[in-house]
């Protein structure tokens, strides 16, 4: 869990980058309607929970360096007793300053007047400019008021800077809170794979291990972090397949991507096993090859490398591999580059992970790859796909694999936070072979 006074750090933080002459302002994302009148069940933003630790909607962050107002103020929902009564507990303008450490807080119906008066006299105003249409226009409406009213006594603001990049690097680097709840994530997915791996049986069908996945997740307070992918057959050679209404066969593997959240921090897992419990000589080539590009890849994982070198690693592994099948033909340097290896591995072998499954942050500056420093998190997911209809031997086609696991850079290298989950075959043959 992320204490207040770490949201309270990010907000100062923020208040830093900006200076006394700018002002912040962050929206919380609006509740979703899924059909009639019933909506979704509210997730808050990623960015602005990251600098509130705010789960309510109608709610807006303003960060104000130096304002007689207070540096930092949340606008959100005064107590009404009749939501109480419909929907819980709410935060309130108090506990929004006691719980959260907010210096003020006022009434969410107070914005259109108040804002104006909190942008006079700043030139800037930092937002994530481009993420909201509707807001960007009640951003400008906003400074136009400050040039409209009597009492302003200096200049309205006269530019919009985007916030995003400031935070998304911020976001990338995780704070030992942090990495305790992707740990915790982590487990809990872990464990959720190996229930699945052991219910695994010809005769099932993909929402029935969805529905194993799920129960071990709620028994845990979690939820997934996506949509779970599980494709058996060739439905593992689709990447985002969420169907998960096939029957699982008889000598088919099935691929599980499937991660969960905790704290709104989000894991993500994937593992690829044999629906009977034993790897056919066929499926056993293939999966050799993505755990042997996975291992390299890992081995590339450490401070002071780019975040391209994972990548070149695990694709260097499997072009040779699938070379030497009689997959693909040709030389290495060729296969490699006239990149002749994306029929079968056409996506990159990971990403950053946090508070979103894809998280925040660039990859590459003004042409040159990120270096990888400790307690950023990412992760590694070498796979191989090779379609009914590819044009291979009859023996690989319909096989996709994938392995995936979350890392986290440290001082000498990396740990695999989700390591609970087993990868090599006979580790997951004996789990599979072992009663529930």
């Amino acid at each position: 869990m992320i204490k207040a006074t770490e949201f309270k750090r990010r907000r100062k933080q923020i208040g830093k980058i900006i200076g006394d002459d700018s002002i912040a302002i962050i929206k919380a994302k609006d509740a979703c309607l899924r059909n009639g009148d019933a909506d979704y069940k509210y997730r808050p933003d990623s960015n602005f929970y990251y600098l509130t630790g705010c789960h309510e909607a109608d709610s807006l962050l303003v960060i104000c360096p130096n304002s007689d107002s207070g540096n930092d103020i949340l606008f959100c929902r005064a107590i009404d007793h009749d939501h109480v009564v419909w929907n819980g507990p709410m935060l309130g303008l108090d506990d929004a300053k006691t719980e959260l450490l907010f210096d003020n807080a006022y009434d969410i119906k107070q914005l259109d007047s108040l804002i104006p008066q909190l942008m006079q006299g700043r030139s800037k105003v930092y937002f994530m400019l481009g993420a909201d249409s509707e807001f960007d226009r009640t951003i400008v409406q906003w400074t136009k008021a400050v040039k409209k009213e009597k009492w302003a006594k200096s200049q309205a603001p006269h530019e919009l800077v985007s916030l995003k990049p400031f935070v998304d690097d911020m976001r990338v680097y995780k704070s030992r809170d942090e990495i305790r709840c992707m740990q915790k994530s982590a487990n809990i997915a872990a464990m959720a794979h190996i229930k699945m791996m052991q219910a695994c049986k010809p005769g099932l069908f993909e929402y029935n291990l969805n529905a194993e996945f799920m129960r071990d997740l709620l028994n845990e307070n979690s939820q997934p972090s996506y949509l779970p992918i599980i494709g058996s057959g060739n439905n593992a050679c689709i990447l985002h397949y969420i169907n998960n209404n096939h029957e699982l066969k008889d000598g088919d593997l099935v691929l599980i991507d499937a991660g969960a959240e905790c704290d709104y921090y989000a894991s993500d897992i994937t593992r690829t096993f044999p629906v009977n419990g034993k790897y056919s000589s066929a499926q056993a080539e293939i999966y050799n090859i993505v755990l042997a590009a996975h291992s390299a890849a890992l081995q590339a994982v450490k401070p002071g490398n780019h975040w391209n070198q994972p990548h070149e690693a695990a694709v260097n592994i499997i072009a040779q591999g699938l070379l030497d099948l009689g997959i693909l033909k040709g030389d290495l340097a060729t296969i490699i580059d006239k990149h002749e290896y994306t029929q079968f591995y056409m996506h990159k072998t990971g990403h950053w992970l946090g508070l979103d499954v894809h998280d925040c942050g660039e990859y590459s500056v003004d042409g040159l790859w990120v270096e990888l420093e400790p307690n950023m998190v990412l992760t590694i997911e070498p796979g191989i796909y090779i379609s009914k209809d590819a044009k291979v031997a009859k023996k690989y086609r319909g096989i996709g694999i994938r392995i995936e696991d979350d890392i986290l850079v440290t001082k000498d290298g990396c740990k695999i936070l989700s390591d609970k989950v087993p990868r090599s075959i006979e580790a997951i043959e004996n789990l599979m072979s072992k009663p529930v």
